[in-house]
């Protein structure tokens, strides 16, 4: 009988995801709003009436306690609306995340969760990842050095050896002076001729 009575005065649980979900749209819609330039001119326009208002009633204690007092409440009521709306940004980002780290081949899939740990396992993994992370780029460091060497050991071996009997060179490997022409010759003394006075 007792169960029976607690399940009939329950709300049903569509009422409760009709309830969710409106103050959900509710508060993506204030927050979106308030983060809108009308609203800051709006803001800002009850701060410059309530200050000119100021003069006119002496600078009283209810003047004072009314903008204290509107302040306060407006903040209040923004703190819940826009934490709901962080939270359900939040969960969609880590969703993706998740979803990234599930796909990728060689992701650590413990880190799906990894919101939930506290902030001192938070801190070791972050510690533990940069630390793989190092390593990484220290083996591509080295794998690149590793692959660099060779070839260039193949660049400086691919070279021709020289042929000690090459007619172009003498007995110790230098270039032998071409002998010049007799048409080289002539157009050197032309060259002369011309230059002198």
């Amino acid at each position: 009988m007792d169960a029976s009575s607690a399940r009939r005065d329950e709300p049903p649980r569509s009422s409760r995801r009709s309830i969710a979900t409106y103050f959900d749209h509710f508060a993506a819609a204030v927050t979106a709003w308030a983060g809108s330039s009308i609203a800051f001119g709006l803001a800002v326009a009850v701060v410059l009436l309530w200050a000119v208002t100021g003069p006119i009633s002496g600078y009283s204690e209810t003047w004072q306690l009314l903008i204290n007092t509107g302040t306060t409440i407006v903040t209040f009521l923004m703190v819940f609306l826009i934490q709901q709306s962080q939270n359900k940004n939040d969960r969609a980002v880590h969703l993706k995340i998740d979803d990234l780290l599930i796909a990728l081949k060689g992701a650590d899939e413990d880190l799906v969760d990894a919101e939930t740990l506290d902030e001192d396992r938070l801190i070791a993994l972050a510690s533990a990842l940069t630390a793989h992370a190092r390593r990484i780029a220290r083996d591509k460091r080295r794998r690149s050095a590793e692959e660099g060497e060779p070839a260039g050991r193949k660049r400086q071996t691919s070279r021709a050896p020289r042929s000690r009997n090459d007619p172009r060179r003498d007995a110790g490997g230098r270039r032998r002076s071409a002998k010049p022409t007799a048409k080289g010759r002539s157009g050197g003394r032309l060259l002369a001729r011309s230059k002198g006075p």
